[in-house]
């Protein structure tokens, strides 16, 4: 017979079995919090591909653009939303950093849900890889004229070496999303446009207008809030793997 729990709750494991505090809304206000900050910030992480989504749109005006970004961030928004308020309404404090975890393997309808994931990676991970190995290949000063496809699959293999050795080590995906956000989705979000911008502003010389100038001091600050903010993610994330 089926328990008031529900039938799966005896095939998922005890730490994954949902808890719930009585903090409220005041845990908001935690150190802990940072860690969903930073782990949002990763939504910005593959910014790198709008000039190519940009050229390869038909009839490709900014307002055209525009609508194409704020229609595709609206729908992930309102999905990632939803999945996230699900998951943690239903398993709490326990929620793993991969909500499937949460679910017993006899759930047929979760297994069917842990093969779409796998499947959407797989043909998905290209468009992000693409640009990380670009990006090492410029770090590298690597002329495009010399990246052949053997220096490009040499690099590939590299680069996968790499990532599948650390994934390997490093199995906790909140982690892995909380530590990149702090740092590399916190730079690309405050840091790295400041930075962008300010030197833009100093290219022009006296051409810049004062309210332009301006606008410089107030990037700054958003940089140095970055900074702030991406240290003490940081810090919350090392400290909760050291909690696992």
């Amino acid at each position: 017979e089926d328990s008031p729990a529900g039938k799966f709750l005896a095939g998922v494991s005890s730490d994954l079995q949902p808890v719930f505090g009585d903090k409220g809304a005041s845990a908001v206000l935690k150190p802990n919090s940072f860690i969903l900050i930073c782990m949002l910030s990763t939504a910005y992480m593959a910014h790198f591909n709008a000039p190519k989504f940009y050229l390869e749109l038909k009839n490709n005006t900014i307002k055209r653009f525009n609508t194409v970004v704020l229609t595709s961030f609206g729908i992930s928004i309102l999905i990632m939303a939803a999945v996230a308020a699900m998951g943690f309404l239903t398993f709490g404090k326990a929620t793993s950093g991969l909500v499937l975890n949460n679910y017993a393997g006899s759930d047929t309808l979760m297994s069917l849900s842990r093969f779409a994931v796998a499947f959407s990676i797989v043909f998905s991970y290209p468009l992000v890889f693409v640009g990380c190995r670009d990006g090492v290949l410029d770090l590298l000063k690597v002329d495009p004229e010399e990246r052949t496809h053997s220096v490009l699959n040499q690099v590939t293999i590299a680069i996968l070496g790499v990532i599948t050795a650390l994934a390997v080590k490093v199995s906790d995906l909140t982690f892995v999303l909380s530590f990149g956000g702090a740092t590399l989705g916190n730079a690309l979000i405050y840091v790295y446009p400041a930075l962008m911008f300010r030197s833009a502003v100093k290219n022009m010389g006296d051409d810049a207008s004062p309210a332009l100038k301006g606008e410089v001091n107030v990037a700054m600050f958003t940089a140095a809030l970055g900074v702030v903010l991406g240290t003490i993610g940081s810090v919350m994330a090392i400290k909760g793997l050291g909690g696992h």
